[in-house]
């Protein structure tokens, strides 16, 4: 097996793990993944075509609440969380209704674009994902600032911000840059 260094401490290695290549890829080909909410978001925004696009076009910063569910120690989980300004959270858009290979996204109403080049709501696998302001946490539930999630959309995850890793400097915007 081979070692692996890490690249906070040049020092250390240990063994490197195969998962992935001790993996029967055409298994995965046809895979049925099931997935669990972990909590729910209370929104003002009952109607998806009332709710912003992105949580960074919201005119209003209209505040939402996420609750976690109970009995799953979600309260550890939720650790050190309030240090961060900003969190990621995945959900599931589960109002929509099947998907389309070509959208029009709003800032591009001439030309149709593969659902993967944008941001639409119409994609194979009904998943959502918005940075959003951590103003405050109270037990289970996080008060969370401008976003775009509705009244009811099932929370399937939560991840800090980080600057760091999570803004690209040198990234282009595709066809985005030629609008």
């Amino acid at each position: 097996m081979s070692k692996q260094q890490n690249w906070r401490n040049p020092n250390y290695s240990k063994d490197v793990k195969t998962y992935a290549a001790d993996s029967d890829k055409r298994a995965s080909v046809a895979m049925s993944i099931q997935l669990n909410a972990i909590g729910v978001v209370s929104s003002p925004y009952k109607e998806r075509f009332a709710t912003p696009r992105q949580p960074a076009y919201a005119v209003d910063d209209k505040a939402a609440s996420i609750t976690l569910y109970p009995g799953q120690n979600f309260e550890q989980a939720l650790q050190d969380l309030e240090t961060f300004s900003h969190i990621w959270v995945i959900y599931w858009m589960h109002l929509n209704q099947g998907w389309n290979p070509l959208v029009k996204p709003p800032r591009d109403k001439d030309h149709k674009h593969g659902v993967f080049s944008t941001r639409a709501p119409h994609r194979p696998n009904s998943m959502g994902l918005s940075v959003v302001p951590l103003n405050s946490i109270d037990g289970r539930v996080l008060h969370i600032g401008n976003h775009d999630m509705l009244d009811g959309t099932p929370v399937l995850d939560i991840k800090p911000y980080i600057a760091e890793s999570d803004v690209m400097l040198d990234a282009n915007q595709g066809w985005l840059d030629t609008l």
